[in-house]
Parts: structure tokens; C-alpha cells; sequence
């Protein structure tokens, strides 16, 4: 350990909580599997074969057993029976509580929490109002893993003081999931997205050549119906079909409900790109040149045999876009933004090899060719892997990059590196040691040994770093800025 920069782990300790539930979709045959038969039709038969007072104690008994638990269980119901009506022949025609009686047999909870909370994040929060002098308000993002090791974006609210104390607002007690709202698409990002997974042909530039430069949902559907109409001559034209809508899938926009809270809000895989979840959301408050401010995350989107990392965009936790990064810099997890850009372009730290970090700068922050690597090999703490612990943080002594590092027996420990504030592609030190490791009650988890953190925050004279232990809770750790910075300029 390096024992001359003082580091003090606070008491807080934010553990998963199985009782945070949403509810989703549920379709009776396909539970559990990527694809399956579904058994809707059989059930949608034994529902209308109720007599209208079963049918009434059952939907009581619905709303007796589960309404507490969610904002507005009669709306999850009307909108879930919406997505099966058309398996009725006249949907109208049926009673306000056969209508949400059905909802209720294709809705299921998922504990969002179910299994671990780690990999935390944390940001200046876009609104200070009430604060008092020396208080921060900030936003904590989580990966919150539930049911099936699906991973999930979670978020907390809380006052980092001057001091270094911090306190976590207590989250309320329902879980919101975002819906889905049309957005516009960009044509080239679709280009160097079909052109990065080599499917590529005659088709896809027909498509892209009849669309405009940003198109729609609607747009599109439109130019694949006109390549359906082709399929005789065009050989590719139906996996081209389904590739653009797996793309289109892929890069979405959602929005929460205006009077959930912040800490309500999760952010639910959402395509088939996430099926297998949503891991370690990096966010960063981010300053344009022109002072434009946004949060933006990067985190990897997994479907259970492939990561493809993507980029969230939000000004207010509210409404998030989604869009798939491209370009062989972001071809692995553990991409992470600068908080502005330098010498006019968007900078970013990659591992996209793998084994340590890289340096990649774009004019676009979805797009990030040519990596340089940064790594000047430390010891044994960081022989299998090194990577970055979130973004950068600006400060007078140059670009502080919290770093992560795999040892022996797969152990992870936290570290540091200091680069050039003008040059980031120069390493001004790193240390040689670790700054956090294990401690003997922090190693036991699902998956033991490891503390790892996805974004810290410096206020006044201190870095505060949130971090997860073992993947199974998460704490927060303070360390003296001076001391870290002094020590990395000297090594």
C-alpha cells in the first residue's frame, strides 16, 4: 500500500436491496430463454373462460398484493395488455377488468438489485439549488444486477461536503423503467456501424443512398419495404432488412415519467445489443467549447456473447439517448471520456486491446480509430491488466486518471496516473503501488477480491471515489489530493 497519501474509507455502505422491483413484460413461454415458444395463445383462452366474478377476486387480489410496490400498477396493466391485444379478435369490447387482469398475467417483477450493487460513478448533480456553502449535491450511478446476471443503471442521490463526508439521500421507494421515444437517426453512423461488422453490400448502400442525412424510425421503414420489394434481385435484401432495424434497435432515446425522482429511475437493457445487460456506465459531466454542458456515459452493452460499448447522452437524468460506438478503440469495455475536449477534439482512455490503456482522440464522440498506448508496466499488482477507474480529472497538476489493475489470483486493486494537461498522450507519473486494495472484508462477493470503481469526483481539496466491493456492495473511499498529486509528480 502506499502509506504517505492518506486514504480513509467512509462507513457508508449501500447494499443491494431485492425489494426494488419493476415491472415488465411477460410472456408465458419464454421466460428464461433467448428464444422460445410462446404459450400467450393457451392463456389468453383460459383468461376469457373466467366468469366475470373470478375474473373481479383475481384482479383484487392483483392490486391487493402488488400495487404498493409500484407508482402506477393500473397503467403497467393497461399498457401490457395493449401489447397482446391483438390476440383477442374484438379487444374493445372487453371490460376494464378483463383488460387489466390479462396486463397482470403478462407482467412479472424483476428485482433489480436481486443479486449485487457495485461499479459505481459519480457526478456534480445538474441542480444545487438548497445547498449550503461547502455542500455538493451530486448524482451516484450504479450497475445494479438482478435476475439472470442481467445488469442494469441505477442511480442515487447524495452531498459530498468539503470536508470529504458524504451522505446518500434515501431512494424512494418505487423503480421506474424509461419509454421508448422516436428519435432520428444519423445515416453515416449507420454507414461505419454495418461497415465495422462487415455487412456490408449492394443492399445496404441502396438503403443508405435513399434515406437523407438523418432520418426517423418511419423513414427507414419505408426505403426497406422498397428493398423487399427487390428481393428478387437482390439475394441480401432480407438480412439486410434486419440488420438496419437491429441497428436502429441498437441507438434509442428514452424518457422517464417528470414526477419520478432520480433515484426511481433505471435504465433497463432495451435491445437485443443489451439482452444480457447493461455493465459499468462511466458518466462524466461534460463541458463543450462552447459551454454547452451534458452528461455523457460510456458502459458495454452485452447480448451474451458479444460487448459493444455505447454512449449515453442526458442534460437532466431524465431523457437518455443511446448510440453504439464504432472504430477500434471502442471495440472492448472500459472506454472513458474526458470531461472536455483538448486542442478542439474529444479525447478518450480505451482498452480496447485488452491489456492496458490507450490514449484515442475523434471529432466525433461515437466514432474512436487509432489508439496510442499510454502503459509504462508498474509491477506485479498490475501484470495481467491495467485500465482506467472512469474519466479524467482535470486539475493544475495535469489530466488524475484513477486506474485499475488484475494481479494474482485475479485480485483487483485501484491506483493512479497523472497525465499532461496539454499533451495527454504523456504520462507524467503513475504509482508504483497500489492505492487501494481489499481489505479482509471487502474481498467476499460474487466475484471476490476486487475493488473497482467507474468515476470519481474531486471536491475542494479532496477525491472522493465510490468504488464496489467484490461485486456485492459498493463504499466510498476519500483520499488527500495534495499527497496523491505530489506523489505522482515525483514518481
Amino acid at each position: 500500500m502506499t502509506l504517505d497519501i492518506e486514504v480513509t474509507r467512509t462507513p457508508l455502505r449501500l447494499r443491494p436491496d431485492p425489494g426494488r422491483v419493476v415491472a415488465r413484460l411477460f410472456v408465458p413461454g419464454q421466460e428464461g430463454l433467448l428464444e422460445g415458444e410462446s404459450r400467450a395463445g393457451s392463456v389468453v383462452e383460459r383468461i376469457l373462460a373466467l366468469d366475470d366474478a373470478t375474473a373481479r377476486v383475481a384482479l383484487a387480489g392483483v392490486y391487493e398484493w402488488f400495487s404498493d410496490r409500484h407508482r402506477d400498477l393500473g397503467a403497467v396493466l393497461d399498457e401490457h395488455f395493449e401489447l397482446v391485444a391483438h390476440r383477442f379478435a374484438r379487444p374493445l369490447e372487453l371490460s376494464d377488468t378483463r383488460r387489466r387482469l390479462v396486463g397482470s398475467y403478462f407482467t412479472q417483477e424483476f428485482a433489480v438489485e436481486a443479486a449485487a450493487l457495485c461499479n459505481p460513478s459519480l457526478v456534480v448533480h445538474p441542480d444545487q439549488t438548497g445547498t449550503q456553502p461547502g455542500e455538493t449535491r451530486c448524482i451516484m450511478s450504479l450497475r445494479a444486477i438482478g435476475e439472470g446476471h442481467i445488469s442494469s443503471v441505477e442511480f442515487r442521490t447524495g452531498i459530498v461536503r468539503d470536508s470529504g463526508s458524504f451522505r446518500l439521500d434515501e431512494p424512494d421507494r418505487y423503480v421506474v423503467s424509461g419509454n421508448l421515444v422516436k428519435r432520428r437517426y444519423g445515416r453515416e453512423h449507420f454507414r461505419r456501424a454495418l461497415h465495422a461488422s462487415d455487412d456490408w453490400g449492394s443492399s445496404a448502400s441502396f438503403v443508405l443512398d435513399s434515406l437523407p442525412a438523418t432520418f426517423d424510425v418511419d423513414e427507414l421503414e419505408l426505403v426497406l419495404r422498397s428493398l423487399r420489394d427487390q428481393i428478387v434481385t437482390r439475394w441480401d435484401a432480407e438480412r439486410t432488412i434486419e440488420r438496419f432495424r437491429l441497428a436502429a434497435a441498437s441507438n434509442y432515446e428514452l424518457s422517464f415519467p417528470e414526477a419520478s425522482s432520480i433515484s426511481e429511475r433505471v435504465l433497463l437493457p432495451s435491445t437485443p445489443a443489451e439482452s444480457h445487460g447493461m455493465e459499468d456506465a462511466r458518466f462524466v459531466r461534460f463541458v463543450d467549447d462552447d459551454g454547452t454542458l451534458s452528461y455523457l456515459a460510456t458502459y458495454t452493452a452485452y447480448d451474451g456473447a458479444h460487448v459493444a460499448p455505447h454512449l449515453l447522452e442526458t442534460t437532466d437524468f431524465r431523457t437518455f439517448r443511446s448510440t453504439q460506438m464504432t472504430g477500434k478503440a471502442a471495440t472492448n469495455k472500459g472506454l472513458a471520456l474526458f470531461p472536455r475536449r483538448v486542442g478542439g477534439r474529444f479525447v478518450a482512455l480505451s482498452r480496447w486491446d485488452r491489456e492496458g490503456n490507450s490514449l484515442v482522440t475523434s471529432d466525433d464522440p461515437t466514432v474512436w480509430e487509432d489508439p496510442v498506448s499510454l502503459d509504462r508496466r508498474n509491477g506485479a499488482w498490475d501484470l495481467v491488466q491495467r485500465g482506467n477507474c472512469g474519466s479524467p480529472i482535470e486539475t493544475a497538476a495535469g489530466w488524475l486518471v484513477i486506474t485499475h489493475g488484475v494481479g494474482p489470483m485475479r485480485s483487483y486493486a485501484i491506483g493512479a496516473e497523472l497525465l499532461d494537461l496539454e499533451d495527454p498522450s504523456r504520462v507524467i507519473g503513475q504509482l508504483r503501488e497500489p492505492l487501494v486494495v481489499p481489505t479482509a472484508d471487502e474481498r467476499d462477493g460474487y466475484v471476490p477480491n476486487v475493488v473497482y470503481s467507474c468515476g470519481s469526483l474531486v471536491v475542494g481539496d479532496t477525491l472522493v471515489v465510490p468504488y464496489g466491493m467484490s461485486d456485492a456492495s459498493v463504499g466510498v473511499l476519500t483520499v488527500a489530493l495534495g499527497s496523491l498529486l505530489g506523489r505522482l509528480a515525483g514518481s
